[in-house]
């Protein structure tokens, strides 16, 4: 993470992530599968922590293995071709994405941090039971705990996506995206970027940023006003 300052001095909170190209493996259409979609290869592997059947399916498409197969469904299959490269220009307009990343594990957890519950008094006749979780079961009918209460457990390692998440500004060369807020993962982690999946209208922050200053503009008088003269 880093910040990015705007030219009216605001400064940004951003995550930089490096957008890796992707080879167009298949080109899936709607009367093969029912639905247009194209799949595509990230990153690199060796041939030896392949299987043999994986071995098979890029010698069979003639291109280099690759770690990671994703799925993407398309509107317009013409624009895509089997073997073709794809990267940062996908989001070439786009001003918000979705990011799904697996979060960073922090192993048995308590209510408080997992769940954000208020622990009990620290005096007044409270003993050994100043952050436990209380009841949790209910009378002799049902009698039993019922499914997805909030206990203490495993916290974080789950994939969670984060939407609407504003791109403040792309580098095609060094093929960076910078993206305001954090995003779940830790370092060096792998993330999958989205078009957003809700229409929505909001403004970004140089829009807002822009407002501002023309506001500012308009509401400071000019210094060198001259003086006109009146008749008395």
């Amino acid at each position: 993470m880093t910040r990015e300052f705007f030219e009216s001095g605001t400064s940004v909170h951003v995550t930089v992530v490096s957008i890796e190209k992707g080879r167009i493996l298949d080109v899936i259409t709607k009367e093969k599968r029912g639905y247009n979609a194209i799949k595509v290869g990230f990153g690199k592997i060796k041939n030896s922590k392949l299987t043999k059947q994986m071995k098979g399916v890029f010698t069979k498409k003639s291109t280099e293995p690759k770690k990671i197969l994703k799925e993407f469904r398309v509107n317009n299959i013409a624009d895509y071709k089997e073997g073709n490269e794809i990267g940062l220009e996908v989001f070439k307009d786009q001003k918000f994405v979705d990011v799904t990343g697996k979060t960073i594990g922090k192993g048995f957890a308590g209510v408080i941090k997992r769940h954000h519950f208020a622990s009990q008094r620290a005096t007044h006749g409270v003993s050994v039971s100043h952050r436990a979780h209380g009841s949790t079961g209910q009378n002799q009918d049902p009698g039993r705990v019922f499914k997805g209460k909030k206990m203490a457990g495993h916290l974080g390692d789950k994939f969670r996506t984060i939407q609407n998440l504003e791109i403040i500004k792309s580098d095609p060369e060094r093929n960076l995206m910078f993206i305001k807020g954090s995003i779940p993962g830790s370092k060096n982690s792998t993330v999958l970027i989205q078009k957003t999946a809700k229409n929505f209208t909001k403004e970004t922050t140089l829009e807002k940023t822009i407002k501002i200053t023309k506001s500012l503009t308009q509401q400071t008088p000019k210094k060198n006003e001259e003086k006109k003269p009146v008749n008395k």
